[in-house]
């Protein structure tokens, strides 16, 4: 069936709420949310392959290293092998003191006494009860009245709260979710949640969580941020309460919606790390904490080693992270395009002068470095790529530092070479093209250098005297000049019969301290006044400039 021509006959528009006084759009986020993983239920059972006990400890671990003090461990109800993984988890003793596990269970007095078995033991524990409310839910799936849907909350909280006094060694916190939040009446949803608090009795010493599932994603994020703030601007006893999020990613905005929401007043956020979860998957804790980084909030959240964090999550999901997902793709900090290139190899450079430590580096909006990222991949070479693109990975690989002309003389060489190759460019393909194009270490130079020496001559000029080779075979030659570029082009001239006129002339250090070698770039002229460059890498600076004349010869010979 092809799409509708007028989808409005089978699609309505998501009503807006009416919030006329709304405040959350003047609002900034100041400070980072309560984190919750529901990495190991959530986004364990939207995966093909649930993970076994061992990828379960694993993803744990992880959870904790980073930082995140309140994880989901799984819906102990659902099978034996859930129960078992979450008892042993607690008896083991491998939750630390400062991390609360939760756990999921319907409203159904079995499935919550089962919950709380599981967690027997635990210095402290969340039990999170949850019951659909929406209208859809009410009329299609359970057949049943408002009245109806607020008694089966209503029963359920009582068995969490009898349930929890019989295990007084277990400091229980509770929470409540009106599943389908997103899609319900929120004078219900208030409703439900008033009459569960009713039952549960919250203080602002010991709040319940009150959590407002997007549990499909149906309206804007603004829609989402004005169903939060009216639902707290209405709830009584709104100190008693944490407001907890949990958005989905049906439209493709459930880190923009949670923002919003939590700009709206909420608390707390759960999620999964990038996102794993049902349908398109769920916030992803590591996009909304890394926005906040760059906001310049610290999220209470460490990943300083991404990289391993995005590896034990692939083994533990047997989902690769997206190559563009956001902080974590292989490619989200690399540039291709050649003005991308060269706004960033400029922004890094203007870094190394600045005063402060502020970031201001284009199209970079956080510092690789800060992730556990180096720098080489953040500028890559193709076909679509421009000088500063091959001059940042020279500059990368081999510490080379090309004067801006010599960049747009070796611009075609590189142009040539990914054009043949139809490929992205490695730095090893860069250095070789490289070295062809000016004859840095290679074995096809017409003129290579033996050995020189160089003297002032009683006049105040300098006198140079070498031995070249010339096709293999070995020259004696000299030369006079106001300094030792110009005797070496002398040389080459009355030896050789090659005319040269310097055009300009920079060298740099490659590395610092003792051995430190040097790199000489000269730009010369012919006669019939084509451009050619020559370059000199050496330990000693003057045999750098000396091999950057031959450099020159061997290109002036060559074309």
């Amino acid at each position: 069936m092809p799409m509708l021509s007028d989808p409005a006959r089978k699609y309505a528009p998501f009503p807006q709420i009416v919030l006329p006084d709304r405040q959350w759009p003047s609002r900034t986020i100041t400070a980072p949310p309560r984190w919750l993983s529901t990495d190991l239920r959530d986004g364990n059972q939207a995966i093909v392959d649930p993970m076994d006990a061992h990828k379960k400890n694993r993803f744990f671990d992880l959870l904790c290293e980073i930082g995140v003090k309140e994880i989901e461990v799984g819906f102990p109800s659902a099978g034996q092998t859930e129960f078992d993984f979450i008892a042993g988890l607690v008896r083991s003793g491998r939750v630390p003191e400062d991390v609360l596990v939760q756990v999921l269970t319907q409203s159904r007095e079995d499935l919550i006494r089962t919950s709380f078995a599981s967690l027997e033991g635990a210095h402290a524990a969340i039990v999170h009860l949850y019951n659909a409310v929406s209208p859809a839910w009410r009329e299609i799936v359970f057949g049943m009245s408002r009245e109806q849907v607020r008694d089966i909350a209503v029963a359920g909280a009582k068995v969490m709260r009898d349930e929890a006094g019989k295990q007084p060694g277990t400091h229980w916190h509770f929470e409540y979710s009106p599943e389908t939040f997103s899609t319900a009446e929120l004078d219900f949803s208030l409703e439900v949640c008033e009459a569960v608090m009713a039952v549960l009795a919250p203080s602002p010493e010991h709040p319940i969580i009150l959590n407002l599932p997007a549990t499909v994603e149906a309206a804007t994020p603004n829609i989402y941020a004005d169903q939060v703030e009216y639902f707290i601007r209405n709830l009584p006893n709104r100190q008693s309460a944490v407001i907890s999020l949990h958005t989905h990613n049906d439209r493709g905005t459930g880190v923009a919606a949670a923002e919003l929401a939590l700009m709206a007043g909420a608390d707390r956020v759960e999620g999964c790390l990038f996102g794993n979860g049902e349908r398109t998957g769920n916030c992803c804790l590591v996009t909304l904490a890394l926005n906040l980084y760059t906001q310049g909030i610290d999220p209470k959240l460490d990943f300083s080693d991404i990289d391993r964090v995005i590896e034990t999550v692939e083994y533990c999901n047997q989902i690769p992270v997206h190559e563009r997902h956001p902080y974590g793709g292989e490619l989200v900090f690399t540039a291709f395009s050649g003005s991308h290139q060269d706004a960033i190899k400029k922004g890094f450079a203007a870094a190394e002068r600045q005063n402060d430590e502020h970031w201001r580096v284009p199209y970079l909006p956080i510092d690789p470095a800060d992730l556990g990222r180096s720098y080489e991949a953040v500028i890559r070479v193709n076909s679509q790529s421009g000088k500063g693109g091959f001059a940042w990975v020279l500059e990368q690989d081999q510490g080379l530092k090309l004067p801006k002309r010599m960049q747009a003389h070796f611009s075609p060489h590189v142009q040539r070479m990914a054009d043949l190759l139809g490929r992205e460019l490695t730095a090893a393909d860069i250095w070789q093209a490289f070295r062809d194009a000016y004859h840095v270490h290679t074995s096809d130079k017409h003129f290579q250098l033996v050995d020189y020496e160089e003297r002032r001559a009683g006049d105040g000029t300098r006198l140079f005297t070498g031995t070249i080779a010339v096709d293999g075979a070995e020259q004696t030659v000299s030369g006079r000049g106001n300094g030792l570029i110009s005797s070496v082009l002398t040389t080459i001239e009355e030896a050789f019969g090659l005319s040269l006129e310097v055009a300009d002339y920079t060298e740099h250090a490659l590395g610092t301290g003792r051995d430190a070698r040097a790199a000489a770039y000269l730009e010369c002229r012919t006669p019939e006044g084509e451009v050619i460059w020559g370059v000199g890498i050496d330990e000693d600076v003057a045999t750098a400039s000396v091999r950057a004349v031959l450099s020159a010869a061997n290109s002036a010979r060559a074309g």
